[in-house]
């Protein structure tokens, strides 16, 4: 994979929110194009403090014995701390400093990092709300014995259920029955609010894997599920941000458990898709960017199967999850 192509728009985008029923039908984000984008961390010089965090532009790929896609190098984009402070950024200064990166990296190979040295992170650490979207697969609904709902079930996460693409990730002492919902991940890249459907692209900064990590013993205490899926650094997100150009609608969402397939589906088969979400969302609150959707997950989960003894395969300490989506990369969590 090249270095990203700098394409220009024709209008650039303003700053501010504004009522997208009044928008022309114009490219609000069209400095993001032919992109990976993610979010790394250096390694630790001090016991009592952590080594500091960058964005990255992917510049390589490779696929390894499986056919997941991951990162080989990078250019750092100086001075921005994650991709979620690069969102926030000026729409007219975003692509200048990604352009000046690359440009620099061109004339200097020592630019070009080796990502194999660096830990990734969430890739937006702090956002301001993080969506997540209930029984939107077909046969995810089928499995659990409910009907196709008429509108979306919306639940929200916080910044600090965030954690990185192969974290370890904690079983806590509350709840044992730690379950997978491998998830593609949707975030937006200006602010926008009532913004239709059909304009919905012109707002998404681009896609991401996501896993709804879910505690379901706290999830089936009462009818609303928040507390079941806000357990502190249980949700990755990442490895990247692929912009929309780069990433396919009908890309497949795989989900293994220790090597096991156990989630396999296309991510067209929301019964709620990504521009109808947008519009429902934003039909309530000013969408900003960085924000993230979750957009659901398909048929496959452990609280849907029970094993030769009758027992749901929860995840348990020593488990590995791993969650792709192609085009996206893949993540590989360790439970403890």
């Amino acid at each position: 994979m090249g270095l990203f192509r700098k394409v220009l728009s024709d209008q650039a985008p303003t700053l501010g929110v504004r009522d997208a029923t009044s928008f022309p039908i114009a490219a609000e984000c069209d400095e993001l194009k032919h992109m990976k984008i993610a979010t790394f961390r250096l390694p630790q010089e001090r016991d009592d403090q952590p080594g500091a965090t960058f964005a990255a532009v992917i510049v390589g790929t490779d696929t390894d014995e499986s056919g997941a896609e991951f990162a080989t190098q990078a250019v750092r984009l100086e001075g921005v701390t994650d991709v979620g402070a690069y969102l926030t950024m000026p729409p007219t200064e975003r692509q200048p400093l990604v352009t000046q990166a690359l440009d620099a990296a061109q004339e200097d190979a020592a630019k070009v990092i080796d990502v194999t040295n660096f830990t990734y992170e969430t890739l937006i650490p702090y956002p301001s709300k993080v969506f997540c979207i209930g029984l939107n697969y077909r046969n995810h609904i089928l499995e659990t014995g409910l009907e196709l709902p008429e509108y979306p079930t919306v639940f929200a996460k916080y910044g600090q259920t965030l954690t990185g693409a192969f974290s370890e990730i904690a079983i806590p002492e509350l709840d044992h029955r730690m379950d997978y919902e491998g998830e593609l991940a949707v975030i937006i890249g200006v602010p926008g609010k009532n913004i239709p459907a059909a304009n919905a692209e012109n707002y998404i900064a681009g896609y991401a894997i996501s896993n709804d990590i879910s505690l379901r013993g706290m999830q089936g205490r009462t009818d609303e599920w928040t507390q079941g899926k806000i357990f502190e650094a249980t949700t990755p997100v990442g490895p990247w941000m692929t912009t929309p150009d780069e990433f396919k609608s009908d890309a497949q969402l795989v989900t293994l458990v220790n090597g096991e397939v156990r989630q396999n589906d296309s991510v067209d088969d929301l019964v709620f898709g990504v521009n109808e979400l947008v519009e429902y969302l934003s039909s309530m609150i000013t969408l900003l960017p960085g924000d993230i959707i979750l957009t659901g997950t398909p048929g496959g989960v452990a609280l849907a199967m029970r094993d030769e003894n009758g027992r749901r395969p929860w995840l348990k300490p020593g488990d590995i999850v791993e969650t792709r989506i192609e085009g996206l990369g893949a993540q590989r969590n360790v439970i403890v």
